[in-house]
């Protein structure tokens, strides 16, 4: 009889709870506890308010502080927990933003304190919209300060993100034309940035993908880490690989997801050395700076006798001198160029290239993720003839292989006859120099994606910091000074020696 008694009384505790805890979210009285709990909890503690007007009444201006603290009230997270929340569509296609109802109160916390602002909108046109911040008196002298710097550097962030991007381009110092664009930028034009290329659009091998986009964050929040090794907060890259493969689309990508203007930099309309130092002074921090084409500007130098143009120390001063680096904080610098064999050791040492990224030629995995983006396809009949082609030793670059599907785009099948077709033609020998030292590698004619090197000897798609060759020369000429001084260590060092050669 008690066990029944129990069973029948832990089932009417249950679905008492139940009744409640509907009735409760139904009703809205958890809100309603909520509200009055905190103004219970604030009857214990003295506030101290803080108005940020939008208008300046001394000068009748904008207050920019008034815009900040809205960039960054609007980017909270607690926003979307508040009782009323606007929808408004931002400045960008499909984008939808948050804004503050007017006389919303949210609530922020930093360094242990609670911290609340109220957005008050009287519907008057002068001193109408206020931002109150109330915050209490036992933690104001402590944590009002750097509260606001942290709002300062939050709203910048917030800024940055989603103001339009600008791509400058240099033009020629000539006659009229430099006293009529001398203004702020001085020597560079801008226009919209507008390519669409992100890192999730452009062929790319997923792990490198990660490395770089890792690189790139890490990079971001590293200014105390730089200014703390006594360094200049700036990387550079060498993006190396044949016309086609990528590397103008992955300077975008870098663009959008940075949120940095572009300098497109070209050499070629610089006159000389200080003219080439004024432009890198008129470039803005938070900015992508990019040289294509590098070995072939090399090129031409080496056969042009003239004087005037831009010398080779000028371009070395340019990656890594000592004015460079006064000017060139919160940059990444971007080198593109068809080989690195055409390029002096010293622009490629530590310190003037950071990182070696290498974008080589199609092989039938990066066909395979092209035919995924373009035309829908993961298999298809014809993979197999298409991959037996690769592996013969033709190729094609992926900007070529990408036009092929987009004409034929409504036909996956035409459009995977017209990549075979182009293979068997303009692509035939492009790839044997890989597929050969790929053999070399491996020892079979196939070989895994991990053991794939290309031309130069770098892995398909390599991602690599600058120094690593120079470790290796080093193993090297040690094993080589091991074997002329020891005979007990020949037959090792010389073997070592002979798979190195």
């Amino acid at each position: 009889m008690s066990i029944s008694y129990l069973i029948l009384l832990l089932g009417l505790i249950v679905s008492v709870v139940v009744v409640v805890r509907a009735l409760l979210y139904r009703a809205g009285l958890v809100h309603i506890v909520q509200k009055w709990w905190r103004v219970v909890e604030d009857c214990f503690h003295v506030y101290q308010s803080f108005k940020v007007p939008e208008i300046n009444e001394d000068t009748m201006q904008e207050n920019q502080l008034y815009r900040k603290v809205s960039e960054y009230l609007n980017s909270l997270a607690s926003i979307e927990d508040s009782d009323f929340t606007n929808l408004v569509t931002g400045k960008r296609p499909n984008e939808i933003v948050l804004r503050l109802d007017p006389n919303q109160r949210i609530e922020d916390h930093f360094l242990g304190a609670k911290l609340v602002w109220v957005n008050q909108d009287k519907g008057e046109r002068i001193d109408g919209r206020n931002l109150v911040l109330m915050i209490r008196k036992a933690d104001k002298r402590r944590i009002l300060k750097p509260y606001l710097q942290h709002i300062r550097a939050v709203a910048d962030e917030v800024e940055q993100r989603r103001r339009d991007l600008k791509l400058y381009m240099n033009f020629d110092d000539h006659g009229h034309d430099h006293h009529h664009h001398n203004h702020r930028n001085g020597r560079w034009r801008s226009i919209p940035l507008t390519h669409p290329s992100t890192f999730e659009t452009i062929a790319m091998e997923s792990d490198l993908k990660a490395k770089v986009k890792s690189d790139l964050e890490s990079f971001l929040k590293a200014k105390q880490y730089y200014h703390r090794l006594g360094r200049v907060w700036k990387r550079s890259y060498l993006l190396y690989g044949p016309s086609g493969t990528g590397k103008t689309s992955f300077v975008a990508a870098m663009a959008n997801f940075l949120g940095y203007d572009v300098y497109d930099l070209e050499l070629s309309k610089v006159s000389d050395d200080s003219d080439l130092k004024t432009l890198l002074l008129q470039t803005t921090a938070r900015s992508v700076i990019v040289i294509e084409d590098l070995d072939r500007f090399l090129a031409r130098k080496l056969s042009s006798s003239s004087s005037a143009a831009v010398s080779f120390s000028g371009v070395l001063g340019f990656m890594d001198g000592l004015w460079s680096s006064c000017c060139a904080e919160e940059r990444i610098m971007v080198f593109t160029t068809n080989g690195k064999e055409g390029l002096d050791p010293a622009m490629l040492r530590p310190g003037r290239v950071d990182v070696h990224i290498h974008f080589p030629l199609c092989d039938f995995t990066a066909f395979k993720n092209l035919a995924n983006s373009y035309l829908g396809l993961k298999e298809h009949k014809l993979f197999p003839q298409v991959e037996e082609i690769f592996q013969s030793g033709s190729s094609l670059s992926p900007a070529e292989i990408g036009e092929l599907m987009i004409a034929n785009r409504n036909s996956p099948s035409r459009a995977i006859k017209s990549v075979i077709t182009a293979l068997q033609t303009d692509g035939d020998g492009r790839g044997t120099v890989k597929i050969r030292r790929r053999m070399m590698t491996t020892g079979d004619g196939y070989g895994s994606r991990s053991s794939r090197v290309d031309e130069s000897g770098q892995p398909a798609g390599a991602f690599c910091e600058a120094g690593v060759h120079s470790v290796k020369d080093i193993r090297k000429l040690y094993g080589f000074l091991r074997m002329k001084s020891s005979c007990k260590s020949q037959s090792f060092d010389s073997g070592s020696g002979q798979k190195d050669g």
